[in-house]
């Protein structure tokens, strides 16, 4: 089978790449590799501003322009729904707090995203002495829906295998790489935490960062806003929340954990003024970076061989907009941005 291109992983990343090759006409096939599951557990929210902070995430107009509408369109082709805009309140706990969302609402570059008015929530079973703070252009992303739906349609469209990649088999030419039936011209890499086994990128500072989710339900809860606060709380439709997340810099397993459980109920009973059911547990590792920028570009010896990682706990929003740049730069030569380019990790590697 030729090809212009394998993809190996079909997480967020690897299905935003595969896609953006489809629309440019380019025959590919994804090679998803089980092992990994964040995409699959995430809590798929979309958010441009960093509200610790009150920052703008990097690009974030560029980022909207093209992340929200790549998805519109994938709803359409795939006839599914996975993509929800809904507006996200900030709990706000002190006077404090509630003058920072006012000086920071009133800033040129934010005032779009951060409404000037607080918000205030008539719903009893959420616990607040003060108001909310709104923000705009935001929502979630059925990951697990989004991931189930494109693969489904990759499997009709012969351009799908499920099967841990094997290194040692791959066979890279000047011109083209062959791995088992399969030649292409270029090989993608979008693995998530599964780089470190990757003889090839492993030298790249992907850290990865656990996180933990709870699937509640509570019939008395009513919300139909993301609430953001010590956790925040998603409303899935059903009576049925995702609650999250947990963040552990050491564990790297998929592994659930009582202390992160006992860690989002506590702050979920702080936040809750009723009862609710924990209906699932979940784990996974997040493919952050040391300098909380993505990995892409081409391998420092081979020219077929590429990397699209390190998307974070922003992979909603970077995984069409980041699939773009990667293709532009491998189609036509387009640089890359120094603060996505792994040439900024190959300079201090080997000067």
């Amino acid at each position: 089978m030729e090809v212009d291109y394998l993809i190996v992983g079909s997480g967020l990343a690897g299905i935003c790449f595969a896609e953006t090759c489809l629309l440019h006409h380019k025959k590919i096939i994804v090679l998803n590799d089980t092992s990994q599951n964040s995409t699959t557990i995430a809590g798929g929210l979309y958010n441009p501003i960093v509200l610790k902070r009150f920052t703008k995430i990097w690009e974030a107009e560029a980022q909207l322009n093209i992340s929200i509408p790549f998805y519109k369109n994938l709803e359409k082709k795939l006839h599914t729904p996975f993509l929800y805009e809904i507006p996200l309140l900030r709990k706000l706990n002190n006077i404090e707090e509630q003058n920072n969302w006012f000086a920071a609402s009133d800033k040129p570059n934010l005032s779009s995203y951060l409404s000037s008015e607080l918000e205030t929530l008539n719903n009893e079973a959420i616990l607040s002495n003060y108001k909310f703070g709104k923000v705009h252009e935001t929502g979630f992303l059925d990951t697990a829906k989004f991931k189930k739906s494109y693969t489904n349609y990759l499997v009709t469209e012969n351009g799908y295998l499920e099967e841990t990649f094997d290194y040692s088999k791959l066979v890279i030419k000047d011109n083209y790489v062959e791995y088992n039936a399969i030649r292409a011209k270029q090989i993608v890499f979008a693995e998530g935490f599964g780089l470190h086994n990757n003889p090839y990128f492993n030298n790249l500072p992907l850290d990865g960062t656990k996180g933990e989710l709870l699937i509640i339900k509570s019939e008395n809860l009513k919300l139909n806003e993301i609430i953001n606060s010590s956790i925040w709380i998603l409303p899935l439709g059903n009576d049925l929340y995702k609650v999250g997340a947990t963040y552990n810099w050491e564990d790297k397993t998929n592994q659930k954990t009582e202390e992160a459980k006992l860690e989002l109920v506590t702050n979920l009973k702080e936040l809750l003024n009723c009862d609710f059911e924990i209906i699932e547990h979940l784990a996974g590792v997040r493919p952050t970076v040391k300098d909380r920028r993505p990995l892409l570009g081409k391998h420092y010896k081979h020219n077929n061989l590429f990397i699209l990682n390190g998307m974070g706990t922003r992979g909603v929003l970077f995984a069409p907009y980041l699939s773009d740049k990667l293709f532009q730069y491998i189609e036509n030569k387009t640089e890359l941005d120094n603060e996505i380019s792994i040439e900024r990790i190959y300079k201090k590697l080997f000067s």
